[in-house]
């Protein structure tokens, strides 16, 4: 079955492959060859990075030959950890060299997509300054934990209005690999709205394998669903939603609320056309799956695909 234009724009590039992180967490290799085999295949539109840690960069370039100029590697690159501000810019800035250097010796092959990295709590609006002087119009998204999504969110926007160049985005982690990761519905319509409010970009991370939200044994609780979370982003913005009315998408456990036709994307009584959806996607942007093939997978067995 051809994929509808409407499941089309929502997962245009939506999926950032984390092959190498749990649960998966295949080695660097095994990850690459996987991601050379996605870039060719019929479903690769709904590719958009490929995650790597910026100290593998170097590890990775002897695989580079898997790729090829119509198949590129694309990067979604991942800076380190740190929990204060000073090591935060110190290890940005290497973040920065490594990405360049990468771009500059495999330009046809490889390109930087955004950069992801955790943002310290002692972050404040004269080091978001810093960093932009850093990394110049490279789009960066910035993840702090759902419980600080408003304020994170707020000084995201607030730096990007007076920036001029609104290229910091906002990263949620959505689940993990234990029940104490998963965000509750509350938090996630939290970020979605207060994003929106702010027309930030925002992205996801960890625990959207699955299109629909439903209990899974290997986290022993109910994990959000990769259709939920992107269609209650792109309907919140679109209809001015309340954080109230974005749970009750987020916790719909049933297939058939969702209806994807050339024309538009329903949910329940709610819809929102085609091109309102590419355009919505601009804010909205992708999550992090360690699997490319069990999203494929389910979305077939919705006949979505």
């Amino acid at each position: 079955m051809a994929a509808s234009a409407s499941i089309r724009a929502l997962l245009d590039k939506a999926i950032d492959y984390a092959g190498m992180f749990p649960p998966c967490a295949l080695q660097l290799e095994s990850a690459l060859r996987n991601q050379a085999s996605y870039v060719r295949s019929p479903e690769a539109w709904m590719l958009n990075g490929f995650v790597l840690p910026v100290e593998q960069f170097d590890a990775a370039r002897q695989f580079l030959s898997e790729f090829d100029p119509q198949h590129p590697l694309r990067v979604a690159a991942l800076g380190p950890k740190t929990t204060k501000a000073d090591a935060f810019l110190d290890g940005l800035g290497k973040a920065e060299m490594a990405i360049r250097s990468l771009s500059i010796s495999n330009v046809d092959l490889v390109s930087v997509s955004h950069l992801e990295m955790f943002l310290p709590d002692d972050v404040d609006p004269a080091s978001l300054k810093e960093v932009r002087a850093i990394v110049g119009k490279l789009p960066v998204f910035w993840e702090a934990p759902p419980e600080k999504a408003e304020q994170t969110i707020a000084l995201i926007a607030g730096h990007n209005s007076d920036d001029g160049t609104p290229t910091f985005g906002y990263k949620l982690r959505t689940g993990g690999v234990t029940a104490d990761a998963v965000p509750t519905s509350a938090q996630i319509a939290c970020a979605l709205v207060t994003a929106a409010t702010h027309q930030l970009p925002i992205k996801f991370t960890a625990g959207l394998h699955h299109p629909i939200r439903k209990f899974r044994d290997e986290v022993k609780t109910k994990m959000h669903g990769f259709l939920n979370v992107l269609g209650a982003a792109v309907l919140a913005a679109e209809q001015q939603w309340n954080a109230d009315q974005a749970v009750t998408m987020l916790e719909d456990e049933d297939p058939r609320s969702f209806a994807f036709t050339d024309d538009y994307f329903a949910w329940r009584e709610w819809k929102i056309d085609a091109e309102r959806l590419q355009y919505r996607r601009k804010f909205v942007k992708s999550f992090g799956s360690c699997s490319f093939d069990e999203p494929r997978d389910d979305l077939r067995a919705l006949k979505l695909l």
